[in-house]
Order: C-alpha cells, then structure tokens, then sequence
C-alpha cells in the first residue's frame, strides 16, 4: 500500500535528519533511526512525521507507552491527522473504532495516485475489478439475465480500474472518490460521465432514488468501519433488479476489525446483516484475495447483493 505521508517541518536540517532515519529505518537500523529523528525533534518540536515515526519504531520495538506517547504528540502536532497517528493509538489503547480521518485517507491517495496501477497491480497483485467482474457474469447467468447495465456507479473509484473492467457492459459512469488526485486520473481515461471528490456514502446522498442499475465498490470498504449508511444508501439508489458489487477484508471473528494495516476488515455475517437490514439479497459470494500484502493473500470477500 502506499508509503507513509511525509510532512515537512519547515527546517532544513531537521528535515535531512528524518530522511536519514528513514534510510536506515528501512534498512532495519532501528535504533539509529530513532536517535535521528529524535534529533529531528530536539530542532522541530512540533514535526509530525518525525514523532509519527519515533513511535512505528517504539512500537515495533515493543515499547507500548513509548509508542503511544510519540503518536499522541504527532496527532496534536497535526490537526487533520494526514499521518493516521489516530489510527495507531485507536488499536494500542483499544478504543472502541471510529471513522478514519478524512484527511488520512485524502493525503494517502493523493501522494500515491501516479503510482497507483503499478504499485497496487504490479506489485501487489491486485485483482479486486476483475474478480468483480467475474462474479457479476455468474451472477446475472444464474438469474437468467444480460449483464448489461445503463447507468453505473463506481465508489472509491480511484484511477478508474473497476469502470475499466466493466466499461464493456455499462453504458455509463458516475464515479465518487475522497481523493483529487485520484479523480484527476479517473478522468483522463475518459470512461466517466461524470466524477465528484466526496465521501462514497456522501456521494450518493444526492443521487435520485432507483436511478443506477449497478453500483460498484472495489478494495474502498476497508476505510469504513461503519458501513450501514454506505449500504442504505446503495439500495435506495438501486432500481428494483439492480446489483451492489463490492469486495472488503474480512476476518475469522464476529463484526468489524482494525487490522494490523489500519485498514477495516469485516465479517461475512455482519455483511450479510448489513445487506438485509438494507432490504438487499445476497446472490453471489466468493471466499479469497483480491490482493497481496507481505507476499500473502489478503483474506478477502467478494459479494454480489441485488434489490428485489
């Protein structure tokens, strides 16, 4: 997934001594790299990516208090929280989940939007449109039907690789992503009527009810924890016969989980809550991995839920 948000102090030395930490951080060298950016600090109180930093290696080193100490001193130093120090202290304190900063998530996507396709396919495997696809066609062959769709939405839509996918059986996308940059490259490839920078659940807020027949969400729920209105949403905008394609992680346990990659994963019986709360049936559901991280699958769920 995409390296960490670098936010400068404003000082030139203290910003050479966190780029020197980070060499040696990456080439294991923790305790070097903790003494430089603790130097980068003694210049830089209030740099935020150098305390975001003293406390990943704190708490790799397992120092907890340590690493709650300099996450809570990079959140305060950092209103929007671009860095996702929250994050952090939300799964070392055990505090009950909470919405993602919008500013995480922005910053994140747009620092790797021209990076995207060749470090999220090309490295990591990703897969997420095409299995997607996959069970959208079983999906519309067991119910006997075309898979041809008129209007589509495509949620998260990042540089535009799910309305790829299906751009053979849709006549149009509307495609909704928290990130500019993200939405800069959707648009150059042409394949969408219309595209907005908001929140997915927000995005569709404004959307008549009954006016999509096709609603995508590819690899975006893991920034959710909670996805009942994105899906109530989803079903008002629905018509009758359509279908909410998406795929999230998922775990072994019950409800809705940060994982070690701060990113949600959820379980297939509180999707399947979720979706009939929300007046959807589930048709198609597939168990496996829409990409890799550390060279492993990441346990995924890939659904196919339509309104009747």
């Amino acid at each position: 997934m995409p390296s960490r948000v670098f936010m400068s102090s404003g000082d030139l030395v203290a910003d050479r001594r966190f780029d020197y930490g980070r060499d040696l951080q990456l080439r294991g060298d923790l305790e070097a790299a903790a003494d430089l950016f603790r130097q980068a600090i003694e210049v830089a109180p209030g740099f935020a990516s150098a305390w975001f930093a003293l406390g990943d290696i704190s708490e790799k080193q397992g120092d907890r208090d340590g690493a709650i100490a300099a996450f809570q001193r990079a959140k305060a130093a950092n209103s929007s929280d671009s860095l996702g120090a929250g994050l952090r202290l939300m799964r070392l304190n055990g505090d009950p989940l909470a919405a993602m900063p919008s500013g995480y998530v922005t910053a994140l996507y747009d620092q790797y939007a021209p990076k995207f396709e060749a470090s999220l396919v090309g490295e990591l495997g990703y897969r997420g449109p095409a299995l997607l696809l996959k069970a959208v066609l079983e999906t519309c062959a067991a119910q006997g039907k075309s898979a041809a769709f008129h209007r589509g939405i495509d949620l998260g839509c990042g540089t535009g690789l799910a309305a790829r996918a299906f751009a053979a059986h849709t006549d149009e996308f509307i495609g909704i992503d928290l990130s500019p940059g993200m939405i800069q490259q959707a648009r150059a490839t042409g394949l969408y009527r219309e595209l907005e920078v908001a929140d997915a659940a927000a995005g569709l807020t404004h959307r008549p009810d009954a006016s999509a027949d096709l609603i995508l969400a590819a690899d975006m729920m893991i920034y959710l924890h909670d996805l009942a209105p994105l899906i109530d949403e989803a079903a008002r905008v629905l018509k009758p016969g359509g279908l909410f394609a998406f795929t999230a992680e998922t775990h072994g346990g019950e409800g809705v989980i940060l994982g070690t990659g701060l990113r949600y994963a959820q379980s297939e019986a509180h999707l399947r809550e979720l979706l009939s709360g929300a007046g959807l049936v589930v048709d198609h559901l597939d168990h496996g991995s829409i990409r890799n991280e550390r060279e492993m699958p990441v346990p995924s769920l890939v659904m196919v839920a339509s309104k009747s």
